[in-house]
């Protein structure tokens, strides 16, 4: 959707886009609705089709060997809850947007180690480390607050900066952990298990969750509202962009979203586990042991273990960062302009200098998208054809590459039926075939009232 001009959401992902209309109020609960799914090096296929092969070798050879620990799985879901923007009528060249939406955003890293561990176990593997630091994986749920402020400053260049506030429902974070479990040959007993350990488990939002759940199930959605209208863990963000015309034909743009955070401290559980152990089994020393036959050495074992590696808990607050995101492109159009009163420059923002704006038909360009992930920036480059049919109809094809697929084909249409304006846009259209058999999947769709001018 980026930079899709005849869509009013885009601004949400360019607050510095071009603007043609004069307001824009989107239909409560349907003016946005997205959802993406994704997971690299592995689909449902992979382990679940009836290719005659044997499921737990396919477990084994795909999943717990055959995933690295970049490999990730991800979930993201956007609606819109309330969405629209108008233009100043004292600032023409000013136009305004603001909002609520509701979020999701879940990633999880393969922790290769930790799963050959818990499949195969430690028998085979002495002297090997697994490493405790594979263990990345962070999830938030929120709904966002937000207000911008799209210029004209002249002829080549509008800027756009939106002010966002987040108020968090629930959240947990796992992506700072380090240490390692170690099986070496022992002194005492055959064998000495070495843990060195130090790992963090934050949460916020979940024991009112479980608290409500416990209740009634009325009591979760009230509490999911309570949490979502500023009664939840609250955080402050920032989105800027820009449009620039290289030439009438040729412009770029950039924007930079989310540089934000939030502030957790009500409903906090924080779970840790840190120290160093080493110990050798049950040890039972003849005779010393017949001195006290009612001993419980298993027992003692685990306090022996928990005094060395203690398994803290407490409801300290905490900060999360957001999911910073970077977008670019650059984008050459052609064609007869769409308007019949066509001029060579978009001199002003008056209501009749914006209906003939040059829109030409045909459009081509790039794009590039990152996203700050847990194990560093996650990119993606799409390259893109748009056209436009007369005012009603604009088409969008895309071929995406990233981590995930090399054979992302997408499509998008926005259509303008008088005042009302319709979109809908899906990628890796071919894997609809089987989606079972797809890494990654993505669809957004939204109505809205558009206004130029006298319309």
């Amino acid at each position: 959707m980026y930079d899709f001009v005849e869509i009013p959401q885009a601004l949400m992902l360019n607050p510095g886009m071009e603007t043609g209309y004069d307001w824009y109020a989107g239909i409560p609960g349907l003016s946005g609705i997205y959802a993406q799914g994704a997971t690299s090096g592995l689909s449902v296929d992979d382990i679940f089709a009836d290719d005659g092969l044997d499921i737990n070798d396919k477990v084994r050879n795909r999943a717990v060997f055959g995933l690295g620990i970049r490999d990730n799985q991800s979930l993201t879901g956007q609606i819109e809850v309330l969405s629209g923007g108008f233009r100043s009528r004292k600032r023409p060249q000013d136009f305004y947007s603001f909002g609520i939406y509701g979020e999701s955003d879940w990633i999880n890293y393969w922790p290769r180690d930790l799963a050959i561990l818990a499949y195969e176990g430690n028998a085979d593997r002495i002297g090997e480390r697994f490493d405790l630091s594979h263990l990345k994986t962070r999830g938030d749920v929120l709904s966002v607050f937000h207000f911008g402020v799209n210029r004209q400053l002249n002829r080549q260049l509008t800027a756009g900066v939106r002010a966002k506030l987040y108020s968090s429902i629930l959240n947990y974070t796992s992506t700072s952990n380090d240490g390692y479990f170690l099986t070496r040959q022992g002194q005492n007993n055959l064998l000495t298990n070495i843990l060195v350990a130090d790992m963090r488990l934050r949460s916020s939002g979940l024991r009112a969750l479980e608290n409500a759940a416990d209740e009634d199930v009325s009591e979760v959605t009230s509490t999911i509202l309570g949490r979502g209208l500023l009664g939840g863990d609250l955080g402050l963000g920032l989105d800027f962009g820009f449009t620039y015309k290289l030439n009438p034909q040729t412009v770029i743009t950039a924007s930079i979203l989310d540089l934000g955070f939030i502030y957790h401290f009500s409903d906090v559980d924080n779970f840790s586990l840190q120290g160093r152990a080493a110990n050798e089994g049950v040890e039972i020393i003849l005779p010393d042991a017949l001195d006290d036959p009612g001993a419980d050495f298993w027992q003692e074992l685990v306090d022996e273990i928990e005094a060395l590696i203690p398994f803290g808990e407490d409801t300290r607050s905490y900060v999360t960062f957001r999911p910073t995101k970077l977008y670019g492109s650059i984008k050459y159009s052609w064609g007869m302009p769409r308007s019949s009163f066509a001029q060579d420059c978009d001199c002003d923002v008056t209501a009749t200098a914006r209906a003939n704006r040059n829109i030409y038909r045909n459009s081509v360009g790039g794009q590039l998208f990152v996203v700050n992930r847990p194990r560093g920036p996650q990119a993606a480059l799409t390259a893109f054809y748009d056209r436009r049919l007369g005012n009603f109809l604009a088409l969008r094809s895309t071929y995406t590459l990233d981590k995930y697929s090399m054979t992302n084909f997408g499509l998008g249409l926005s259509l303008q039926a008088g005042p009302v304006n319709f979109y809908i846009l899906a990628d890796n259209l071919l894997a609809y075939q089987n989606l079972a058999a797809a890494h990654t999947a993505s669809f957004q769709f939204g109505l809205n009232i558009l206004s130029w001018g006298d319309n």
